[in-house]
């Protein structure tokens, strides 16, 4: 399916996976080494199934998530990748994307920038309707922008991107009634101002907004109560190919075709999301109770799925990847910014770095994904070829390098407990936070608490265990107290440019850190002088050898996403840029079929 949320960041569960206790000997080892990988490069990006179509029929799709999801249908207000995908069937997207993930034409709405004038104007098509019949117009383009700049909004989307609109940061001081650099020039063409337009606003950065909102549906609505409004809630209009029409709560949705859709009615008439655990997905899907599996399947269960004789599992480089990162200061809610603590309990460079030197990255990536993760050494991924840095070596596993630094840095054990005190001869532990999901996550954290113990530093877990997905995310947006370092993932969507999560005005920003330096080089990565693609790549390996040397985010994997597809399913393709269209969905037989 192609993807159109194509510039969001949304945070991604680390699906993490098994590794044997240490000590498990050589048979093991040797196994292990003799354990077949896959060759990414063979895997499918489409699949054509045989049989004749039936006349609509049910797609039936299974959220496979250990906690309820959170049910935010507004592009504006959601944040993670689970309404993500219930969303993508509702898509309220303007624009459609090319080659490199650039803006095209083929969306509803066509985007032309004067890069001199700082300007960008966005027209959309006309006659095109919301799911409730009421006509799309430029109030609709412009009404997100007004939601997102508010001083009452809720969201995360308020950031140093968003302050480049001109005007932007007036009306969120309430210093202004409305965006000074938005205008209407017509019911179907907006004119936009910026302070800078760079490379970055052709895949929907510099502070563009790629979605429209049902200005109708939602103006009365005060901005600090959208939230909870049953307009996001249970019965929000769309443009998209479905339109939600039940919701069981944290469960469940059901959309139905949307008839007024303006690219054609769909093919299929519902689409039924459910939840499914990590535990029970596979069983799920060998007997035939979804179609597809979203977000995708976790990589580390591969062999237990790539046999079934009712699926085709296709693969492809994932916009994404997991990491380790350190809590360093606070969000300042108010100032809507990065307070950085210079006295915090990680805030020693030398202490992160050995952390990351002590991490046994590579055995878990080679040897136990089975060539579907592979050690990262950048917080680009590569599928961002020009920008990706491969020559970055990163943080191999190193463990006498961990221990000089630990050394270095002045944490030492004292009493011969097995475990180093800080700088000042006093008790240290750390408290790590991960994602729960299948039973195999907890096994993983073990191995790198072990991994930390060797070297001398005594790891826990916060709260003693793993934390559910929701709670996870809010703890950390909250910069609890109990959290020193955390591992978790992102989404980047397909917009490279890094100052949405690193920015000192990003409060993706979860590690809480910025310097002057990092913020100088985010900004040059996103500038007007990086309208020269030599400039600007060398912009993003500068930020990237900071990142590095700093590791207050270390990158762990890179990532290649496995989708299952149930043989009913006449065609599907996951390619980026030719990927399969909702609308065009077609089902062979009433119900999927069994393994």
């Amino acid at each position: 399916m192609k993807k159109k949320s194509w510039f969001l960041l949304t945070v991604l569960a680390s699906l993490l996976l098994v590794l044997v206790a240490c000590g498990g000997g050589d048979k093991d080892k040797k196994e292990s080494e003799e354990k077949e990988k896959v060759d990414t490069s063979k895997l499918a990006v489409d699949v054509k199934n045989d049989g004749t179509p039936i006349k609509g029929g049910i797609l039936k799709v299974g959220l496979q998530l250990d906690a309820p999801f959170k049910g935010m249908f507004l592009y504006e207000l959601y944040q993670d990748a689970y309404d993500a995908e219930i969303l993508a069937y509702t898509s309220n997207s303007l624009f459609d994307t090319k080659e490199d993930f650039l803006i095209d034409d083929t969306g509803l709405g066509k985007l032309k920038v004067d890069e001199k004038a700082n300007k960008a104007t966005i027209t959309i098509q006309k006659n095109v309707k919301w799911s409730d019949g009421k006509p799309l117009t430029a109030d609709d383009v412009i009404y997100p922008y007004l939601i997102i700049g508010h001083k009452d909004y809720t969201g995360v989307r308020y950031d140093a991107d968003f302050q480049n609109i001109v005007g932007a940061k007036e009306y969120h001081d309430g210093n202004a009634k409305d965006i000074s650099g938005i205008k209407k020039i017509d019911d179907y063409t907006v004119e936009i101002s910026f302070k800078k337009i760079s490379p970055a606003i052709y895949s929907g950065g510099d502070g563009l907004w790629g979605y429209a909102a049902p200005y109708h549906q939602l103006k009365d609505i005060p901005i600090k109560d959208l939230q909870k409004s049953d307009a996001v809630r249970k019965t929000p209009v769309t443009l998209g190919a479905f339109v939600i029409d039940k919701i069981v709560k944290g469960e469940s949705v059901e959309l139905v075709a949307n008839k007024n859709y303006w690219k054609g009615k769909p093919k299929i008439d519902k689409v039924v999301i459910s939840v499914v655990s990590s535990a029970t997905a596979p069983e799920a899907l060998k007997t035939g109770k979804f179609d597809l599996l979203a977000p995708n399947y976790p990589s580390n269960d591969y062999n237990t799925i790539k046999d079934y004789k009712n699926i085709t599992v296709l693969g492809r480089p994932e916009l994404a990847y997991s990491y380790l990162g350190f809590k360093e200061g606070k969000w300042d809610s108010k100032k809507s910014e990065v307070v950085v603590d210079s006295n915090a309990k990680m805030a020693d460079k030398k202490l992160r770095q050995a952390i990351a030197y002590g991490m046994d990255i590579e055995t878990v990536a080679n040897e136990y994904y089975d060539g579907l993760r592979s050690r990262a050494n950048s917080l680009i991924p590569p599928v961002f070829a020009t920008y990706y840095d491969s020559s970055l070596k990163g943080y191999n596993y190193d463990p006498e390098k961990a221990k000089k630094l630990l050394d270095e840095a002045g944490y030492k054990d004292t009493n011969n407990d097995g475990f180093r005190e800080d700088q000042n001869g006093k008790a240290f532990t750390i408290k790590l936070a991960g994602m729960s999901g299948s039973d195999k996550d907890n096994k993983i954290a073990q191995y790198y608490i072990q991994n930390w113990k060797d070297i001398g530093l005594k790891v826990e877990l916060t709260t003693g265990r793993l934390i559910e997905f929701n709670s996870f995310y809010d703890k950390v947006d909250a910069d609890n107290k109990d959290i020193d370092m955390f591992m978790a993932a992102w989404g980047t969507g397909t917009n490279p440019s890094p100052i949405g999560l690193y920015s000192k005005y990003a409060s993706f920003n979860y590690s809480r850190y910025t310097t002057p330096e990092l913020e100088e080089q985010l900004n040059a990565i996103d500038s007007k002088e990086a309208l020269d693609p030599d400039y600007r790549a060398q912009a993003f390996k500068k930020w990237q050898e900071t990142m590095k040397e700093e590791a207050v985010t270390v990158p762990m994997y890179f990532r290649t996403e496995i989708i299952p597809v149930n043989k009913r399913v006449k065609k599907f393709s996951i390619d980026y840029v030719n990927g399969t269209e909702l609308q065009d969905i077609e089902l062979t037989a009433d119900e999927p079929i069994k393994e």
